[in-house]
């Protein structure tokens, strides 16, 4: 019979095995809610291995008698060697491997362990796998004396488990995230290794199998103290987008490196809520699918945003954000809606035309037809020959549209070319004839545009104060941009947005076209056109987004 110490040493080592099953059991309720099946599956194994192992080196420690002393060592050896198999099983799983569905590697190891099983069991009639004997230091307990075989199984074991850390520090190293308490917990798992080794080679600790403490630390610190960190880095495992993480009150609590490019006000904004760093988010958080845009550099991005909760079974830990860039998808997206709604454009100033050339003809056509049963002939001639330069104006209108439809598309990088507003202007204005009219460029400047669709620009300007009544066109270079100002009618009263509109006919029908085109061709470099309602001495076309100027 063994009497048993009640030396400081001995509880020591029974509350330390007494806390691991405990840890292990109270570990195993959060690891049976992790959502990743095969994760779970892995987990939940390696803490039910653990736990009843370290339950069984307790009962190893506390035995009354040699014989349960025994048996129950070598049940443990049975139990623990489970572990290493379910270790693997979890570290292929999180890390997103499928080595452990490989139906191969599973025959060869339920093959290996069944066949080391079976030296363990069978160790009373050969003793190749360990020997006992009983000691008093560090206190009265029966000691193992492991044999060779042993030691080629621990060996086979060990490398094994290192095939495990292997996978899981990869994924670590590669995650652009902060793991380090991640990796620390892993090396926690391993640092029983330390003890077994001194345990051999020295007295100061007692041959027992240490692992089963390593595990319930790595499990209570995963599941319970950085719960967030462990389901974070295997949800964003080769996610190359920023991400945010927050906690249970949506505020920020990780996130990656990328995160902290994207927004560089996120550095130190740990524990602050997500609109004080990114103000248009926390309303729109919930919604699917909404674009924000993102200006760095000059260069604007537009990121899809999403959220995700993420829960240990039905308790919410957190919320992940995460931002994709889809700046090549939404800028085709918007492309074709802006050339939409230009045809749209299109459609309205033809069906206008077409209206307005329908009215004309065929009242001209009744005058005529009258005058000559008057004998008018010269007034049926005036009202024939008007008819007919009606129906060409629109006939001109429509090759115009279609024109600038081709024109409509927007600048490639390959059209471009870096050009100076004084001579594309000087020669809009000779294309223009304008006989009447002073042309004065008050500053020059170099931008980067298409040459013709510029010109335009500037046509169609020029072309629109003719009819506005201007004597003086005055173009002026700004920040972001250049004005376009003359001396003509003001808006007054009108509607500013209405002179963009096709159909409007602002100032008279011929000039309708001139300022719709004119924003058209100007959408097709992404600049904005707008007119400066504060300025009352005539019209002033405002043209800005021009981040390619330079004076």
């Amino acid at each position: 019979m063994i009497t048993l110490d009640v030396s400081p040493v001995f509880f020591i080592y029974v509350f330390a095995y007494g806390l691991a099953t405990l840890g292990c059991v109270v570990a195993l309720k959060r690891a049976r809610k992790v959502t990743d099946t095969d994760t779970r599956r892995g987990l939940v194994g390696l803490l039910v291995g653990s736990g009843s192992w370290a339950a069984l080196q307790l009962a190893f420690l506390v035995a009354p008698t040699p014989a349960l002393g025994y048996g129950a060592y070598t049940l443990s050896l049975v139990v623990g060697l489970t572990t290493v198999g379910a270790w693997l099983y979890f570290a292929s799983a999180y890390t997103g491997r499928s080595f452990h569905r490989d139906r191969m590697y599973r025959r060869l190891a339920v093959g290996l362990y069944v066949a080391i099983v079976a030296v363990k069991v069978t160790n009373p009639l050969h003793g190749w796998y360990f020997q006992t004997t009983f000691v008093t230091v560090p206190f009265p307990h029966l000691t193992i004396m492991h044999g060779t075989f042993h030691w080629v199984v621990t060996g086979l074991s060990y490398a094994l488990v290192a095939v495990g850390f292997f996978m899981l520090y990869e994924l670590f190293l590669e995650a652009d995230y902060e793991t380090r308490p991640l990796a620390a917990l892993v090396g926690i798992t391993g640092l029983p290794v330390m003890f077994d080794i001194i345990g051999f080679a020295s007295d100061f600790l007692i041959e027992i199998n240490y692992e089963p403490l390593g595990v319930a630390v790595f499990a209570i610190g995963v599941l319970y103290v950085f719960e967030e960190e462990f389901l974070a880095v295997q949800l964003t495992d080769n996610v190359n987008a920023p991400v945010i993480y927050l906690d249970r009150n949506e505020r920020i609590s990780h996130y990656n490196r990328r995160a902290e490019q994207l927004f560089p006000d996120i550095a130190g904004a740990t524990g602050e809520p997500l609109d004080a760093v990114i103000p248009p988010a926390s309303a729109k958080l919930g919604d699917q699918n909404w674009i924000l845009d993102q200006t760095t550099d000059d260069e604007t991005k537009h990121y899809l945003v999403s959220d995700t909760p993420f829960s240990l079974g039905r308790t919410d830990i957190g919320r992940m954000v995460l931002f994709t860039d889809v700046t090549q998808t939404e800028r085709q997206r918007r492309e074709l809606e802006r050339q939409n709604e230009q045809l749209e454009g299109f459609a309205a100033a033809i069906r206008h035309e077409l209206l307005n050339t329908l009215q004309i003809v065929s009242a001209r056509i009744d005058i005529a037809g009258d005058a000559v049963e008057d004998g008018e002939v010269d007034l049926a001639r005036d009202s024939l020959q008007t008819a007919s330069d009606t129906s060409q104006r629109m006939a001109d209108i429509v090759d115009d549209l279609a024109n600038l439809a081709r024109y409509g598309q927007s600048v490639e990088a390959s059209q471009t070319e870096t050009v100076d507003i004084e001579s594309i202007a000087k020669t809009a204005w000779a294309t223009a004839d304008i006989d009447d009219g002073t042309l004065l460029i008050e500053e020059n400047a170099e931008l980067t545009a298409d040459p013709e669709r510029l010109e335009e620009i500037f046509f169609n300007a020029f072309i629109f104060g003719t009819h506005n009544g201007a004597t003086k066109t005055i173009v002026a270079v700004t920040d972001n941009g250049f004005t376009i100002t003359d001396d003509g009618m003001p808006t007054g009263d009108t509607d500013p947005s209405s002179y963009f509109e096709y159909g409007s006919a602002i100032p008279d029908a011929e000039a309708g076209l001139t300022l719709p085109n004119l924003r058209v061709l100007a959408e097709t470099h992404d600049w904005e056109v707008t007119l400066d309602t504060s300025y009352q001495g005539g019209i002033r076309i405002v043209v800005s987004g021009v981040n390619t100027l330079s004076q």
